[in-house]
């Protein structure tokens, strides 16, 4: 599903732009670097689909990432003629945008509703019951992550940036990253375990259904 996106330049003029997810044309980046506000609409078209997926695996909720999507391209127009070498644009780009994230999750309030579109990871199975279970699962402990370990699990595992690369994006050095996903899927993995634990037990003393979907006493 496309919908239209909004971005207001500095001098108040408002730009009209489709999310799709094509990847940013270098010459573009050249362009709107000279001020191009057709190129940078056309920027804002190919990059906001994807921009708007890391936002909101980072802040697990959709006006908080529409919020922080549309304030990094604001910064993104106001930066980019300082932005030296247009081929780092995805990268350069990925920083202000974590850094929108970081913004909006210190305004949020600690309780947010539940996930509305992709989990971190998708759980592949044809139990229905499990699928469910899964995701539900996954969603609480990926919560339960503070920000900086969210920002590298979603940087790497989800962009498939290189540690090296999410260490420039976070302004942090390469082990700081390591560190950093070692204790986010460490801390995953056990809030995992422990939420399946309750969840097994629960289904083991449910009823069990049948095929006409009625249930079966234990």
């Amino acid at each position: 599903m496309h919908w239209t996106a909004h971005v207001r330049f500095r001098d108040g003029a408002c730009g009209a732009v489709r999310r799709t997810g094509e990847r940013v044309d270098q010459d573009l980046v050249i362009r709107a670097q000279g001020g191009d506000r057709v190129a940078f609409e056309q920027i804002v078209n190919g990059s906001f689909d994807r921009s708007h997926a890391v936002a909101m695996r980072l802040l697990r909720d959709s006006q908080l990432a529409e919020d922080a999507v549309q304030q990094a391209m604001v910064n993104v127009w106001r930066d980019l003629p300082r932005l030296r070498d247009p081929s780092r644009y995805d990268a350069w780009s990925y920083k202000l945008l974590v850094r929108a994230c970081y913004a909006e999750f210190k305004r949020a309030p600690k309780w947010m509703p539940a996930i509305e579109e992709g989990s971190p990871t998708e759980p592949r199975t044809g139990d229905q019951y499990g699928v469910v279970i899964d995701r539900d699962q996954l969603e609480l402990g990926f919560r339960r992550l503070s920000m900086d370990h969210r920002a590298v699990v979603v940087l790497h595992h989800y962009l498939d940036l290189p540690l090296d690369e999410v260490g420039r994006v976070l302004g942090v050095p390469t082990g700081t990253v390591k560190s950093r996903l070692h204790r986010a899927l460490t801390e995953m993995r056990a809030a995992l375990e422990a939420d399946a634990r309750p969840v097994a037990a629960a289904m083991a003393d449910a009823p069990a259904p049948t095929p006409d979907g009625e249930e079966v006493a234990p």
